[in-house]
């Protein structure tokens, strides 16, 4: 075993070590060695880098990666959401890049639930987005200490397209989304994408991959067998990514694959593979087209209940999801313009995260659920009804002196749930910008009596409008069905209408 010491092209002045044991972690096409210290691992190439392929690590390495630790929020994306890149080195004529090491929670401290066979491993995104990983009776299931509940799910998604967002932003796409490329710690609810060093720079530097097989948009798949150099072969882009990112939150949330049902187009399995996910790609749960609904004859049993799509629909994700699965899977399949952006699927996954209702029933394995806008909610994990009324908070803003408009937005109560400043006022966005202030509760709601009240611990403007009184803080407020409730007199203040379901 020795210690090695390369130099950094980016700056000659700099260097790193590496422990050589003689047997590296063998990546794709790199060699991955730990510095002594492990805060950092040495990733080098098998083969020689080209001219390009050395320039476009310099650009993430350098300009990159200064482009996120002088914008807002550079310690979260960099600390929580990526693993970025942070130089380049040489060693005996190999191109190497050095990468910050991954945080302990992303290593599996039981793994499965009967062995210990993969404690100690990377949480690689696989683990956690397929069904049979959590199916109770699978010999090899992952522990349930590892696995978290419905919600965490939900925060895990919105890491990743906040991720994908800033790349956008700042022109670049990652042209390889997929699980293997993503660590996810359920109980943390963390993500962080990993092996950022094939970014697609448009115009300057092309994929060189075209993806991982369950996350190629349709386009890519369908030229793949055109030349490079043909206009009509389509490459990974910012718009394929917008096609893996929803693929990858369907997963993680609904544990299959939106585009594998039961039709077959060819009796070869890999031309129907190429055409179910190409060019005759549809969605299973397309609402007019049943054609390619998975056939539960055809399923593994392991793949239940979540292979079901009648028992577990899409629509269980909430209707800000839903309208968005819709958009992106049967409007822009086949037309990459129309899909969302990973904006705005951040907003439709923070959005669905304010209906969550707890699940009344103790050995549920999911914990929580969206609320299904009926009188008579319950679980669609267990069908456990809602115990006892259920207040529902529909905000409004002002659009003129005395006009109010629905937000689109309402917030479901349970005991404990607390109320932020951005439920409060518009004009605060609930993003990863917020200041820790911003990220202070500024009252809760619980059931106090009999009764569910609204605790006022920080707003100095709460009053109610229905019985024309102010809400000093300190005191609470009793929510029943009608009421409405002015949350803040500053601009962007929001007045929350009162509605009581299952009474």
């Amino acid at each position: 075993m020795s210690v090695i010491t390369v130099k950094s092209i980016n700056d000659t002045v700099k260097t790193y070590q590496f422990v050589d044991n003689g047997e590296p972690m063998r990546g794709g096409v790199k060699d991955v060695y730990f510095s002594p210290d492990r805060k950092y691992v040495v990733a080098i190439f098998r083969d020689k880098l080209d001219f390009n392929q050395k320039e476009r690590l310099q650009r993430i390495t350098n300009k990159y990666l200064a482009q996120i630790q002088n914008g807002d929020a550079g310690d979260y994306y960099l600390n929580e959401v990526y693993r970025w890149p942070t130089d380049v080195i040489e060693h005996k004529g190999l191109t190497g890049i050095i990468v910050p090491i991954y945080d302990g929670k992303f290593f599996f401290k039981k793994g499965y639930a009967t062995s210990d066979l993969i404690q100690g491993k990377e949480k690689n995104g696989k683990w956690f987005a397929g069904p049979k990983f959590r199916n109770p009776h699978f010999p090899l299931r992952v522990s349930n200490s590892e696995l978290g509940d419905w919600l965490s799910y939900f925060q895990v998604c919105v890491n990743l397209t906040r991720g994908v967002k800033k790349m956008h932003a700042m022109g670049l796409a990652h042209s390889d989304l997929s699980y293997n490329n993503v660590l996810i710690d359920p109980i943390q609810r963390s993500a962080c994408m990993i092996d950022l060093d094939g970014l697609v720079v448009p115009g300057l530097f092309p994929a060189e991959v075209i993806g991982t097989a369950e996350f190629i948009a349709p386009e890519v798949l369908s030229t793949k067998h055109l030349n490079k150099t043909d206009p009509d072969r389509k490459l990974p882009s910012r718009l394929t990514d917008l096609h893996a990112l929803p693929v990858l939150i369907y997963m993680f949330l609904l544990h299959r694959h939106p585009l594998k049902g039961g039709k077959v187009h060819d009796l070869d399995t890999e031309k129907d593979d190429l055409l179910s996910m190409g060019e005759k790609a549809m969605f299973i749960e397309h609402p007019t087209d049943e054609t390619n609904r998975p056939k539960l004859n055809q399923v593994s049993k392991w793949d239940l209940p979540w292979a079901d799509i009648n028992q577990l629909p899409y629509s269980i994700t909430g209707p800000y999801l839903k309208t968005l699965f819709d958009k992106v899977f049967i409007d822009g399949l086949h037309n990459p313009m129309q899909r969302p952006n990973a904006e705005e699927w951040e907003i439709a996954l923070l959005k669905t995260t304010d209906l969550m209702q707890k699940c009344h029933n103790a050995a549920c394995e999911q914990k929580w659920y969206v609320f299904d806008n009926t009188n008579t909610p319950k679980c669609p994990f267990c069908n456990t009804p809602h115990k006892g009324t259920l207040p529902v908070l529909d905000l409004y803003y002002q659009f003129q002196e005395t006009v109010w408009k629905p937000e689109n937005h309402r917030l479901m109560v349970y005991n404990d749930q607390y109320l932020f400043q951005w439920h409060v006022n518009r004009n605060i966005a609930r993003n990863e910008k917020l200041t820790p202030q911003q990220k202070v509760p500024v009252g809760y709601f619980t059931y106090f009596n009999d009764k569910w009240v609204f605790v006022n611990q920080k707003l100095t403007s709460l009053k109610d409008l229905t019985e024309d009184k102010e809400i000093p803080i300190g005191t609470m407020i009793e929510l029943t069905d009608g009421k409405k409730i002015l949350l803040s007199k500053e601009e962007g203040g929001r007045v929350i209408m009162v509605t009581m379901a299952n009474k």
